[in-house]
């Protein structure tokens, strides 16, 4: 697959799975009292108005780093009321971990998509298994950009969901680690979580931390996916 192609698929999938992440987090402030998203649009699998309020992170990042590095990472975000997640703050927890639960389905279902590609013959297991290779297809034509699509939706989405718990801000486990506390000290982490210091700290403290863990949650995956073969 000549690099235009394979460029197109990172894109469609981390575009897609960055739109469900950004839009369970406005659906799940919807319905726990915050319309902050719902107003902005955000409430919403139309990728175009999370695009629109991270240009950078939705585009140009992805780009760059698909160039540099050969896949892609970037960014979006959903508005929420900071009044409202002072005032709730576990309400505000369950809004942060809708996202990472989004991930989460999308990496089950482009898992039981691969499965069932096996069973009925489309897909097989490949010898060694990265990033965009989970899986095979039997056959050449279109069915090899379907394995390269849900392989990467797959990878990508364990990727989203797993790193997002890392409970450091500013990534969502941060704030879902206050239904373990008491609302006393739910307050006072809140008030220590607008520290924008704390948040650059905790995110490349974080991304250095991911990645011993990474390995083995990725060959954790593969043999619940092809139990015995990995």
């Amino acid at each position: 697959m000549d690099n235009i192609s394979l460029g197109l698929l990172w894109y469609v999938a981390f575009l897609f799975s960055t739109t469900v992440h950004e839009a369970a987090h406005a659906w799940a402030a919807l319905r726990l009292g915050d319309p902050t998203a719902f107003l902005g649009g955000q409430v919403t699998l139309d990728p175009i108005p999370h695009i629109r309020r991270e240009p950078i992170g939705t585009v140009l990042f992805p780009i760059v780093t698909f160039l540099v590095g050969g896949w892609m990472m970037g960014w979006a975000s959903a508005p929420y009321d900071p009044i409202w997640a002072e005032r709730y703050p576990r309400r505000a927890a369950w809004m942060a971990l809708a996202g990472p639960g989004a991930n989460l389905l999308i990496a089950i279902v482009s898992g039981l998509s691969i499965r069932l590609g096996v069973w009925g013959g489309v897909f097989v297991s490949p010898p060694v298994a990265y990033f965009a290779e989970v899986t095979l297809a039997a056959t050449g034509g279109w069915w090899h950009g379907v394995a390269v699509l849900l392989s990467i939706l797959f990878t990508l989405n364990v990727i989203l969901f797993s790193f997002n718990l890392i409970p450091l801000l500013p990534l969502d486990g941060s704030a879902a680690a206050m239904l373990l506390m008491s609302e006393r000290v739910a307050e006072r982490y809140r008030d220590l979580m607008l520290n924008p210091a704390f948040s650059m700290f905790g995110l490349m403290f974080a991304w250095r931390a991911y990645d011993p863990v990474f390995h083995p949650l990725f060959r954790l995956s593969l043999r619940l996916l092809y139990p015995g073969e990995f």
